[in-house]
């Protein structure tokens, strides 16, 4: 049986987010897996394992990390990579890089619009589901967009679009 994908079964990701969920589904496949081996064989030796917190422990860990891996695994089957070189730096759109300015403290801030798995608001990637996101998404430069934030309402103009 063949599954068809709709356009809401897609996760729309930039290469970068792509590349950073598959290093981190390797690496728990290999190094995670085998820490939580590691774990359960050492608990198995301290006997009873009806009374054994560290082999339970050990064993919520392994579901843990097995939950993440299929998590993962699910997301990068329905990757849909938006490449820098196709985006439309016309308007706000997922991959562009915008700068904005907050036209109450009047200070400008630099950001990459990108999927759900890979904001980083540290990193000025912020998602294109967010607050601010989606009322940046369409957008064109001059234009001016009116935020719900946790500290209140943010008015925000579009300076500049492009990509990194």
């Amino acid at each position: 049986m063949s599954q068809l994908r709709t356009a809401d079964d897609q996760v729309p990701m930039t290469r970068d987010g792509y590349e950073q969920l598959k290093r981190e589904l390797i690496q728990l496949r290999t190094d995670g897996r085998a820490e939580v081996a590691r774990k359960l064989e050492e608990a198995r030796g301290f006997g009873d394992l009806s009374e054994n917190a560290e082999y339970h422990a050990a064993k919520e860990e392994q579901a843990q990390l097995e939950t993440r891996i299929q998590w993962l695994e699910s997301r990068l089957s329905r990757v849909r990579i938006v490449e820098t070189a196709d985006v439309d730096t016309s308007k706000v759109t997922l991959g562009t890089t915008i700068t904005i300015r907050d036209l109450d403290s009047r200070k400008d801030f630099v950001y990459t619009i990108v999927g759900s798995e890979e904001s980083d608001p540290k990193k000025n990637r912020i998602s294109a589901a967010s607050p601010v996101g989606q009322a940046l998404m369409g957008q064109e430069v001059g234009q001016e967009v009116l935020v719900r934030v946790p500290k209140g309402i943010r008015r925000l103009k579009i300076m500049d679009i492009g990509v990194q």
